[in-house]
C-alpha cells in the first residue's frame, strides 16, 4: 500500500468518514484540503441509477460551465473551404483536412477537443483507434459534429464539458480549479448536475441522483448530500 504522507493523513483528517455534506460545506472542505502547490483541478464523480449495459440507459452529454475550466482548451477542427476559415475565425488553434488526419496519424496530439463537419468523418473516422481510447472522437450527440463550427469552437474554448457514464453507472467530470473558490465551483457543478438531471432515461426506474463526490487533485474526497444538491437546484 502506498504512504500517502503526513500531509494528506491531515486533509482527510478534516472530512468526517461516511458523511455526506451539504453542497457548499463539501466545496469549501474541497478547497480548503488542497494541498499541492499547483493550482488543482476539483473533480465531480456522480453515481446514477442506471445500467449503462443497455443502450438506451447510456447517459451521455455535455455542457459549457459558467465559469470555464480554469486552463486554456486547445481546439483541433477538421474542416473545408468556407468552414476552415469560420473555423479559424472563430478561435480554433487548428484547422485543416487530410492533412491533420496524416499529421495524427504520425503521433501529433497536441489538441484537448476536437471537431469536424460531418463531410470530413469519412476521414476522421479513420482516426477512430488514435482518439476514441482518448475521448476525442467528434460525436454528433455532444455537438461535435456539425457545419455550425462557429458555435462549436465558441463553447469549447468557453469550457464546454462532454461527460459519459462508465461501466459502473459512474460520470467523472472536472468543474473547475480550487482558486475559482466555493461560489464558482458550485455554479458549475449546478449546471453539470442539471443537465444530467435532464438526459435522464425513460427506462430508469427508482433513485437516480445516488451519489455524489468531490476531489481536488491532491486532496481527499468528500461526499456530497445529493438532497441538498436537488434543493438547490430546485431553488435556482
Amino acid at each position: 500500500m502506498a504512504h500517502r504522507g503526513k500531509k494528506h493523513s491531515e486533509q482527510k483528517a478534516k472530512v468526517e468518514t461516511g458523511k455526506r455534506y451539504p453542497l457548499r460545506e463539501a466545496v469549501e472542505l474541497v478547497v480548503n484540503t488542497g494541498r499541492a502547490k499547483f493550482d488543482e483541478t476539483v473533480d465531480i464523480a456522480v453515481r446514477l441509477g442506471v445500467n449503462p449495459k443497455h443502450a438506451d440507459q447510456m447517459v451521455r452529454g455535455s455542457v459549457v460551465l459558467p465559469n470555464g475550466l480554469g486552463k486554456p482548451v486547445r481546439v483541433l477542427v477538421f474542416a473545408k473551404g468556407e468552414k476552415e476559415k469560420e473555423a479559424k475565425d472563430a478561435g480554433a488553434d487548428y484547422v485543416g483536412s487530410d492533412d491533420m488526419v496524416e499529421k495524427i496519424k504520425g503521433g501529433w496530439l497536441e489538441f484537448d477537443r476536437v471537431v469536424a463537419t460531418p463531410d470530413m468523418m469519412g476521414s476522421v473516422g479513420k482516426l477512430g483507434k488514435i482518439l476514441g481510447p482518448r475521448g476525442l472522437m467528434p460525436n454528433p450527440k455532444v455537438g461535435t459534429v456539425t457545419f455550425d463550427v462557429k458555435e462549436a469552437v465558441t463553447e469549447l474554448k468557453a469550457g464546454q464539458v462532454e461527460f459519459r457514464v462508465e461501466k459502473a453507472g459512474i460520470l467523472h467530470s472536472p468543474v473547475g480549479k480550487v482558486s475559482f473558490g466555493a461560489d464558482k465551483l458550485i455554479e458549475n457543478i449546478l449546471s453539470l448536475i442539471e443537465t444530467t438531471m435532464k438526459l435522464k432515461p425513460a427506462s430508469s426506474k427508482g433513485t437516480y441522483l445516488k451519489n455524489i463526490s468531490l476531489s481536488s487533485t491532491m486532496g481527499p474526497g468528500v461526499k456530497v448530500d445529493t438532497m441538498d444538491v436537488r434543493n438547490s437546484l430546485r431553488a435556482g
